[in-house]
């Protein structure tokens, strides 16, 4: 798993002249149990934690593209700590769903469904989708978002066991275009790790940008480095997914791709 997160980060680190892709909660506190009921964990043949996700309706999860490199099998819901997982009842076998136009995380596009093996019923108490955000969802500049994962707590650190999660505010993108040095691929969120102490870094990759606590609107792409030392001099990164709402419609319809 470490050579493929140091393979991942050579191709960012490429495009971007010295950024790296990383993602981890900075700064954040471990989530009460009865919130954010939507985490899922993305995990590999070896039923390791690589990504964070969170279901969008009963048979699917959204991730981030760029968690394909790590081939992931299966997802576990309704748990906040990994530790404890029932596999009989908790873990899902997926089929991936990648964005057509992906090609790597500095392209854009960074955005996968997982097609759950069975339905994850709604109504439980242990597991709640999220929203898509609608034309009504505007994000102002300063606004308070929620980002959560199991990855590392500080740079260089290790994924956690308890869920963690961190308010962060929204950044106009033409501030964060001019950060970037205008290298920014289209259709993205910038919110957190620039003019405060919170983020995201490695681990956290894929998991929801949480707007009013019930609806998505961005998914963990990437940031600058391995340094999580919030802050930096430029924003955490997500994928917008109001951009991707027709293409998710259309595979929840069809439920395959």
């Amino acid at each position: 798993m470490h050579a493929l997160h140091t393979l991942l980060l050579f191709h960012v680190l490429t495009y971007f002249g010295g950024n790296a892709l990383v993602s981890e909660i900075i700064n954040g506190k471990k989530t009460k149990q009865s919130s954010m009921m939507y985490m899922a964990s993305v995990q590999d043949k070896g039923r390791r934690h690589v990504c964070g996700g969170f279901l969008i309706s009963e048979d699917f999860v959204v991730t981030a593209a760029h968690c394909d490199d790590w081939k992931p099998t299966s997802v576990v819901l309704g748990t906040h700590n990994l530790k404890k997982v029932n596999d009989e009842t908790m873990r899902f076998d997926v089929k991936r769903c990648k964005h057509p136009f992906y090609k790597e995380v500095a392209s854009g596009n960074d955005i996968m469904l997982l097609k759950l093996s069975r339905k994850a019923r709604r109504g439980k108490k242990t597991i709640k989708p999220l929203q898509l955000p609608g034309q009504d969802v505007k994000l102002k500049e300063g606004k308070k978002c929620k980002v959560a994962g199991w990855g590392f707590t500080r740079s260089h650190g290790e994924i956690v066991n308890d869920l963690q999660d961190v308010d962060v505010p929204i950044i106009n993108l033409e501030k964060c275009q001019k950060a970037w040095r205008n290298k920014l691929p289209a259709n993205v969120t910038c919110a957190g790790g620039y003019g405060t102490k919170k983020g995201f870094c490695q681990g956290d990759s894929g998991g929801p940008l949480v707007f009013k606590e019930k609806i998505a609107v961005g998914i963990v792409s990437f940031n600058s480095d391995s340094d999580c030392n919030y802050p930096t001099g430029v924003p955490n990164i997500y994928t917008d997914i109001s951009k991707f709402v027709p293409w998710i419609k259309e595979i929840l319809q069809k439920k395959t791709c």
